[in-house]
């Protein structure tokens, strides 16, 4: 029988602040999300530069519920006598005759329950005197809830409220504003906000959202983004601008919107003070994340003289967090509502960047905040790969300038995970440690889930060098979805976790505070699931440019054999089968030049075959055109194993050239080499396991994870005074969904302090808590 024992008096290395969120506005995350705002485009800043079918009045129809369109003179999206200078939209009503206009909000229409209390609220501004206006809750169909009869008092812009009750649920509400007949005003900033929202905050999140948030018990939560930090335009005050923090403070409606770079207009009405507040009520420490100056989605890069900007905005912002109350920064958190100060411990400057432009800017970032406030945490960025030029420059750098974390990002199979568990062992303990900022494997199954499980074992052995984590994405709002997959899923009326999301929450909410040694035996030897060569079909796939291809050959490394084959061109999206290749050990080479199609894409060489679910590829171009990455692909879910910057460029001759040697990968571009790696061995242990101790609570919690189909039998050699279980179980395809919303089976249940005896269910997480007996205790 296999046995464990927990060396209940060697505590290890702290988890610290090991495992939290990473938010980010992808998804409608933020608006329509966990911002808890119901109208959509209630400043009528909607335009084409956020998304192709975004004009002013998006989201927005008449009384029949047609989309609404401006009229002439007597309806109409102006300028010219703005609200604010950055908010310069309003609508501008002069009509004789009775007009009423809706707003649709987000999904079906605003979620409405029966017993809540809302707050409508708009600013106005009249042209004639003893105006009125009358707002409604309705659905939409039309029928009213309530109704508010609201004088327009005041000549210039003001703001007008009203706190409304509900006395039936509404699934597809409408806010109605109904304009009588000689009407002549100006109207802006329209909102319905539930008076319920988290921590019962008036600017605050939608509460059911932030309650998962807050049930998972983070340790800290990094924010904005993500992407969403440095894709934009260097000029502040544009609309599609870098995200700049300075933007997101004050009133509402002295706040921009912006272009998102996923795809959407954001109203940045939940920002930076609204994100430290909303840490603060978590309990979680703030991450910020801030742009360097360097935008890689467009490969623009503000000059190094004109950085001072930018390093000023890192240092405001430090003071914003941190500063007294009666400071310059300080002042503007406090007269915010915040006198305290919000003990802001780590900043991340850039996000999952590449290229020399950011790590040189990052140098000055690194060197002006130490000089000013050398206790704050900095941490670099390793670009979004787990390998390759970019990823060893991103550590390069941390070293160099002994920056405290480096942010690494991945998303891959669960394969992957599995069979890189042991990616930390090796890693200096004296080094900057691991950030891992953003991690998944690559489905809101519960295979995935269990590959997480059993990774987030290997992060928490190695606490010594991986000092946080996160999952991410976050968020996802079911009708507006970016990115997949996500941990938490949500529509107006209903939010769920996904499976992934109950493996967080057991391990975070049972994160300890010290790993605690434990010695394991007579446990089985690993399994070797796969260690087999990359044999198989090998071709060409096409991405959207025109590729022209000349002297391909594979050689047969063992016996010397060349075979030529006849490939003229690439292009759209085809998939060009060549042959099937047994060797173990060969080289494909060929030329290849660029001649036309789309500037930002290049082609695929994919080999190793086994079927269209099971490959390896070759990206030459890649994402934007910046890539040449291998990558191993595993029933249909993608792994990159290594990354490198290049770019194909037009009308230019190229010699490449691909070695397979079993499972180690080497590509070389006019003689340089570009990628050298070695595909783990996909090895499943039998059990993973780890063991931590909880100073708070006085308990010693022992993790299993079994990704195996057999149950797992072992004995636990101590003694203990109280015994708690916790188990989630569930078939390795199980996904929850709006329909299906709790697809894992949980158990709990206190066992006799004397039982020694312990089964591990198959595809299962067990964590087991032990009350020591009192001479044991810490």
């Amino acid at each position: 029988m296999a046995k464990i024992k927990i060396q209940c008096d060697e505590k290890l290395m702290p988890l610290g602040d090991l495992y939290g969120l990473f938010f980010e506005d992808l998804n409608h995350a933020a608006d329509g999300g966990l911002y808890a705002e119901m109208i959509q485009n209630r400043s009528f800043e909607f335009c084409e530069l956020d998304h192709p079918t975004y004009h002013a009045l998006y989201a927005w129809e008449d009384a029949n519920g047609q989309p609404l369109s401006e009229k002439s003179t007597s309806l109409r999206v102006l300028s010219d006598d703005f609200l604010h200078v950055q908010n310069r939209n309003y609508l501008k009503v002069n009509r004789l005759e009775e007009t009423i206009i809706r707003n649709r909000g987000y999904n079906q229409g605003l979620y409405l329950q029966s017993g809540e209390k809302y707050r409508l609220s708009f600013f106005a501004k009249p042209d004639l005197k003893e105006q009125q206006l009358i707002l409604q809750l309705q659905n939409a169909s039309g029928e009213v809830f309530t109704e508010s009869v609201i004088p327009i008092t005041e000549k210039s812009w003001r703001k007008y409220e009203v706190v409304v009750t509900m006395e039936r649920t509404v699934t597809d509400g409408r806010l109605a504003i109904v304009f009588p007949p000689k009407t002549d005003l100006a109207i802006d900033m329209i909102s319905v906000f539930p008076v319920n929202t988290f921590k019962n905050r008036e600017n605050g999140c939608r509460k059911d959202l932030a309650e998962k948030l807050a049930a998972m018990k983070p340790k800290f939560m990094r924010f904005p983004g993500g992407c969403l930090v440095h894709d934009g335009s260097l000029n502040a005050e544009d609309h599609d601008s870098m995200y700049r923090w300075k933007k997101t403070l004050g009133p509402v409606e002295t706040r921009p919107t912006r272009r998102n770079n996923w795809g959407y207009n954001q109203s940045l009405g939940l920002g930076f003070f609204e994100y430290f507040q909303l840490c603060e009520d978590l309990g979680a420490k703030p991450i910020p994340v801030l742009p360097a100056g360097w935008d890689p989605h467009h490969q623009r890069a503000v000059p190094i003289a004109e950085l001072d900007e930018w390093l000023q905005d890192a240092l405001d912002l430090i003071a914003f967090a941190n500063g007294e109350a009666d400071s310059t920064w300080g002042s503007v958190r406090a007269k915010m509502g915040h006198p305290e100060p919000f003990s802001l411990e780590y900043l991340a400057i850039g996000n999952e960047e590449v290229g020399p432009e950011f790590f040189e800017r990052y140098t000055y970032f690194h060197e002006a905040i130490r000089q000013a406030y050398p206790e704050i945490k900095l941490i670099n960025s390793a670009g979004p790969f787990s390998a390759g030029s970019e990823y060893d420059r991103g550590w390069e750098s941390a070293r160099t300038h002994q920056s405290d974390l480096v942010d690494e990002h991945y998303y891959a199979s669960p394969e992957w995970f599995l069979a890189n568990h042991t990616r930390y062992d090796s890693f200096d303990a004296q080094g900057p440690k691991v950030f891992l900022g953003e991690y998944a494997a690559k489905s809101n199954r519960w295979w995935s889930a269990l590959a997480e499980a059993s990774y987030m074992i290997g992060l928490e052995r190695n606490a010594d060098k991986v000092a946080l984590a996160c999952y991410a994405p976050l968020l996802a709002n079911i009708d507006y979805v970016n990115w997949r997959p996500d941990l938490i899923w949500f529509n107006q009326e209903t939010v769920y976790g996904s499976v992934n999301y109950d493996v967080q929450k057991l391990f975070m909410t049972n994160q300890g505070t010290h790993n605690v040694a434990f010695e394991m035996s007579d446990f089985p030897e690993a399994e070797i699931v796969d260690d087999t060569a990359m044999t198989g079909s090998f071709g060409f796939v096409g991405d959207h440019a025109d590729i022209e291809v000349t002297s391909l050959t594979v050689t047969d490394e063992k016996t010397g054999q060349v075979t030529a084959y006849d490939v003229k061109t690439i292009g759209g999206s085809e998939r060009q089968l060549l042959d099937t290749l047994q060797m173990e050990h060969y080289k494909i080479t060929f030329h290849f030049t660029k001649t036309g199609g789309r500037v930002d894409k290049g082609f695929q060489l994919f080999f190793g075959q086994k079927d269209e679910k099971n490959y390896y590829s070759w990206s030459l171009g890649g994402w934007q055109n910046q890539d040449c990455l291998l990558s191993s692909h595993v029933n249909g879910c993608d792994s990159v194993l290594t990354q490198s910057i290049w770019q194909v460029q037009t009308n230019q001759a190229y010699l490449c050239e691909l070695e397979v040697n079993h499972r180690q990968l080497t590509t070389t571009i006019n003689g340089q080499v570009f990628n050298e790696t070695k595909e783990l061995p996909l090895v499943i242990q039998p059990l993973y396991v780890n063991t931590v101790y909880d100073e708070e609570k006085e308990v010693f919690i022992l993790k299993i994870v079994n990704v195996r189909e057999d149950q797992f039998h072992f004995n636990l050699d101590n003694s203990w005074d109280k015994i708690n279980l916790t188990q989630l179980s569930a078939e390795i395809t199980a996904e929850n969904s709006l329909e299906h919303p709790e697809q894992v089976t949980v158990k709990k249940e206190e066992i006799p302090s004397s039982n020694q005896a312990f089964v591990v269910e198959p595809f299962s997480v067990l964590f087991l808590e032990f009350t020591p007996p009192k001479k044991n205790k810490k």
